[in-house]
């Protein structure tokens, strides 16, 4: 299938904004906890999405709401907080690299659990897309405070997006996207508030100019980095499928790098040929093979 270019551009905005989510997470961690971030971020989005995400929970089909559920629990509900908590001992570069494995879940679980066997170049691809990842970020040494306990919460996250994309190409791919994720934000934004409400959030804040500043960069995370996104990946997922809506997690590692210039940290040629790797692997995931299809999702 050949993918149009404004899914492509889709596809960059996505990079941009999820792979600098990383970097505000951090600025959230300065102010509050990780139950406070998660909360914080789930909150703000569901409820801008509930303006519309209640009228949609009464359009989509009785039999559907499970797999809406389902979908936000994985893909938006316990990722959302274990990334947080990951970051309180994973630096940010870590987090973006360790988010490149989406892609490999996604065919490890459509070949366990929804009989999908990826076509060779998907394979290959996604492959040659990780290593990139992994040679971009091992510049750094993998050096810091990066304990393997905490990179295992973002491997479980990243195994929960997979599953999360499965999920909605297989059962939700007629529901229209924003329909999708106001709803799917909706039916979790109560339990975000009871878990904002325990984290002692109220109690604690008391609008210091450190708190607010902390507060921005979680708004900005749950209004742009959250819904918006959320919005625009469904409707890439379900246009052009698991495989390639996945490969902006190969991208983001690109964001970090960039932020790292900004700052003034040293980018060399390791940085440069896992540039070249990581997008050779998206364009080759992406190609469609000669032979017949086997995505059965598609």
């Amino acid at each position: 299938m050949k993918i149009e270019f404004k899914y492509w551009v889709i596809l960059g905005i996505l990079a941009l904004t999820w792979g600098s989510s990383f970097i505000l997470i951090k600025q959230g961690l300065v102010s509050y906890t990780p139950y406070q971030v998660g909360a914080l971020r789930l909150s703000i989005a569901g409820t801008v999405l509930a303006i519309w995400g209640i009228p949609s929970l009464f359009k989509i089909p009785k039999n559907k709401l499970k797999y809406v559920a389902l979908a936000g629990f994985c893909g938006n509900f316990i990722p959302m907080f274990l990334f947080p908590m990951a970051q309180t001992h994973v630096s940010s570069s870590m987090a973006g690299i360790l988010d490149s494995l989406v892609p490999l879940f996604i065919l490890l679980f459509g070949a366990l659990f929804f009989n999908i066997r990826g076509t060779q170049n998907q394979v290959i691809g996604a492959l040659i897309g990780f290593f990139g990842a992994v040679l971009l970020i091992s510049g750094d040494g993998f050096s810091g405070e990066n304990s393997i306990p905490h990179c295992l919460l973002i491997v479980l996250a990243t195994a929960l997006y997979g599953l999360n994309s499965l999920i909605l190409t297989r059962y939700l791919n007629d529901v229209p996207s924003f329909q999708l994720s106001s709803a799917l934000f909706t039916i979790w934004l109560l339990p975000a508030i009871a878990i904002l409400f325990l984290s002692g959030f109220f109690e604690t804040f008391e609008g210091t100019t450190e708190q607010l500043k902390s507060l921005g960069f979680v708004a900005i995370l749950g209004l742009i980095g959250t819904a918006l996104a959320m919005i625009l990946f469904y409707r890439l997922i379900q246009v052009t499928g698991t495989i390639f809506s996945s490969m902006v997690t190969y991208l983001m590692p690109i964001i970090s790098v960039f932020w790292g210039f900004m700052v003034g940290e040293k980018i060399t040629w390791m940085h440069l040929v896992g540039f070249v790797m990581i997008l050779s692997g998206v364009f080759l995931a992406q190609k469609t093979s000669k032979n017949k299809q086997r995505e059965v999702l598609q």
